[in-house]
């Protein structure tokens, strides 16, 4: 495992302060607030720490409530509303000064037989030979704010590999639809909870940009101000974050200030391994 990969396991590991109580660390990544995907995988995290882990989870919806500071820790709060033969329920509000900026809803299930189908994979391009987001942010260093440079142009524990090219910082017009390759940057240990907690942080990149597209807007542009609003991922099958993994992901709709963004995750096998949905705040600050 990579010192960038350990360090973003440790993000998401928490520390108990008392029963179905956790705190997490923040991680400022160059946002203009602390970035979504880390509440929610610390949140699905602490809520984890609480299920049998013979159950896994399968789908989580979070609402993000206000922007957290990335100076400060997080404080999550479990509550057990199920407990039942075949699910458990999870609720977790996570805190800061007081006040909840999140909250999530997790639904675990353990193994059982049942019918299968799913969604072909998209025929595309393998990520070998791809650009990772790295070196089209090195590429384009001199169009990137000051006071983000240094965030954006280190190394991340995600890598992120683009097949459709789109330029964040020279957005033009196009079809609302990206296909990216994701995957964690190192190996990790056969701890399924820890590659959903995981795969939870990443979903929550490029979904906001795909809602975008259509318009030639960048989420980086200082005259827009955008943001998560809330976050639903499905666990179909087992999948592992440090192979690689397909978004594919489309925008059906933006309207009133709002983008809604959708995605179907596949394996190198072509398996459907999760579904993503998001609605995100798109509000352009010259109207």
């Amino acid at each position: 495992m990579s010192q960038l990969l350990d360090n973003l396991v440790s993000l998401l590991a928490l520390e108990k302060i008392e029963e179905n109580l956790f705190r997490g660390r923040s991680e400022d990544l160059g946002f203009r607030q602390l970035f979504g995907g880390q509440v929610l995988g610390q949140a699905l995290s602490a809520a984890s720490q609480t299920v049998d882990p013979a159950r896994k989870v399968h789908s989580v919806h979070g609402y993000f409530l206000r922007p957290g500071d990335a100076s400060m820790p997080i404080v999550y709060q479990v509550e057990m509303p199920r407990d039942g033969g075949s699910f458990t329920t999870r609720t977790v509000s996570a805190i800061q000064k007081g006040r909840a900026i999140f909250t999530l809803m997790a639904s675990f299930h353990g193994e059982e037989r049942g019918v299968s189908h799913q969604s072909p994979m998209p025929e595309v391009p393998g990520p070998e030979g791809l650009k990772s987001e790295l070196e089209i942010c090195l590429e384009n260093q001199h169009l990137l704010p000051d006071a983000v440079r240094d965030s954006v142009l280190c190394p991340k524990p995600i890598e992120i590999r683009r097949i459709n090219g789109y330029n964040p910082f020279k957005p033009k017009a196009s079809e609302p639809q990206q296909y990216i390759w994701f995957r964690a940057d190192g190996q990790l240990p056969d701890d399924d909870h820890l590659h959903r907690y995981l795969f939870a942080y990443a979903s929550d990149f490029n979904l906001l940009s795909t809602a975008a597209l259509p318009h030639g807007i960048s989420t980086w542009s200082p005259h827009m101000q955008v943001a998560s609003l809330d976050h639903a991922v499905w666990f179909h099958r087992p999948l592992r974050m440090d192979d690689w993994l397909l978004y594919a992901m489309d925008s059906p709709s933006a309207d009133g200030a709002r983008g809604f963004s959708r995605g179907l995750v596949y394996n190198r096998a072509g398996e459907l391994v999760a579904s993503v949905a998001q609605e995100s705040l798109m509000r352009d600050r010259r109207g």
